[in-house]
């Protein structure tokens, strides 16, 4: 490969690491135009930070942009000697079908200002940054970035239906156009719209795999969509078919003896004074033993699934009377205070 070649590339890389620098380039993109600047190295075999090819290759203190001016003012001078030349009719026709600015010069000057409203987002002017874009956009309202770009300084300013809006035109303009769908996606995402940011982001994703900004604000969205979802967490209500067990817990023994036949297992549970009762009986060392009797426990089961005969059983006295007995006398059933 010529010199003349590795020449050139040099000053490329050059140039796109001096437009990072000074703010020419957004941050947003720098990371892409690093891996340019790698990659254009690589090919034409220069190191931009090798200090012998910077010696060998560096075209400074010229630079690109210095060169591509000279370029153009003696193509401007070629272009007004031609016009010169030619016959005065033909001069006459040429000029009143290019009178005005030209298209490229149009879109050139519609760079400057989106060059400069990148630099206003570096500097936090969010507000002079979206008059600049405006105006760019005013010059070349076919360009996508443009609107990308005033979505992201919209966002930054919390104008965020204004920030969808653009971003939508972004889209519109050019459908595979990933940032559009990233600048969407923040402007949803900050407006509460967690599923349209979410879509917004997969589309974007389908484009670009590996966006970064898209994955992490898809993953914003659909944690808030499940945190919405879920429902309030409840405390479980103690009922016969959820039993409490562990020791020395309310209701510790009663585990074992199934249904109760149609009472509210569940009332009872709740009144403090029924609680001591059973507490107090449990720490009864004959109650111990009794349920720990297997005629015992059938015994109990079969009652307990019979609503009529556990209501005999409590309203038969000498069953409360052996009950304070088993207690040791702290209370017994006459002493349980109903609950209001």
């Amino acid at each position: 490969m010529s010199d003349a070649n590795k020449r050139l590339a040099f000053a490329i890389t050059e140039f796109l690491a001096d437009s990072i620098a000074n703010g020419t380039i957004n941050k947003d993109d720098a990371e892409g135009i690093e891996v340019a600047i790698q990659c254009i190295g690589e090919a034409f075999g220069v190191d931009p930070s090798d200090e012998k090819h910077k010696s060998q290759f560096s075209i400074k203190p010229a630079t690109l942009p210095k060169i591509f001016d000279v370029f153009l003012t003696t193509q401007q001078k070629a272009a007004s000697s031609n016009q010169e030349a030619a016959p005065a009719p033909e001069k006459a026709a040429h000029t009143s079908v290019n009178s005005g600015p030209s298209a490229d010069s149009i879109k050139a000057k519609a760079e400057d200002l989106k060059a400069a409203g990148n630099k206003e987002m570096a500097n936090k002017q969010y507000a002079q940054a979206i008059k600049l874009y405006s105006e760019a956009i005013e010059l070349n309202a076919e360009n996508p970035v443009y609107y990308a770009n005033r979505a992201a300084a919209y966002t930054q300013a919390t104008k965020y239906e204004q920030a969808v809006a653009d971003a939508k035109k972004a889209v519109e303009i050019d459908p595979t156009y990933g940032k559009a769908f990233s600048r969407l996606g923040q402007a949803y995402f900050c407006l509460g719209k967690y599923q349209e940011a979410s879509d917004a982001c997969e589309s974007g994703l389908k484009l670009e795999p590996g966006n970064a900004a898209l994955k992490s604000t898809k993953a914003a969205a659909e944690q808030r969509l499940n945190e919405a979802s879920e429902p309030a967490a409840s405390a479980p209500r103690a009922t016969s078919a959820t039993p409490r067990s562990g020791g020395g817990a309310p209701g510790a023994g009663f585990s074992g003896l199934g249904g109760l036949g149609g009472l509210d297992l569940g009332s009872m549970m709740s009144n403090p004074n029924f609680m001591q009762m059973a507490q107090s009986m449990m720490s009864n060392p004959a109650m111990s033993s009794m349920l720990q009797n297997p005629a015992m426990m059938q015994m109990a089961q079969s009652m307990m699934s019979d609503p009529d005969a556990m209501r005999n059983m409590m309203n038969n006295p000498e069953i409360a009377r052996m009950a304070q007995s088993m207690m040791g006398g702290q209370g017994g059933a006459g002493g349980v205070e109903e609950a209001p």
